[in-house]
């Protein structure tokens, strides 16, 4: 970690039309595999880590699009 990646990561990043693309795509990616997961596997903390660590596949893969 330097000063400029600190920047960078603690700095608001507005979207353009492409990133909102991007950002669209990933979450519809996503909730088409979160009903799978919703679907398939049964009710359980194995079914709830797995939603939460896709929501933490969603966010980061935002963060990389906003941040770069």
């Amino acid at each position: 970690m330097n000063e400029a990646m600190i920047e960078n990561n603690f700095t608001y990043h507005a979207p353009d039309s492409e990133k909102q693309a991007k950002y669209i795509d990933i979450r519809n990616t996503a909730k088409t595999l979160a009903y799978l997961i919703l679907n398939t596997v049964p009710s359980s903390r194995e079914q709830a880590v797995a939603m939460t660590k896709l929501e933490e596949v969603v966010m980061w893969a935002n963060a990389g699009i906003a941040r770069n």
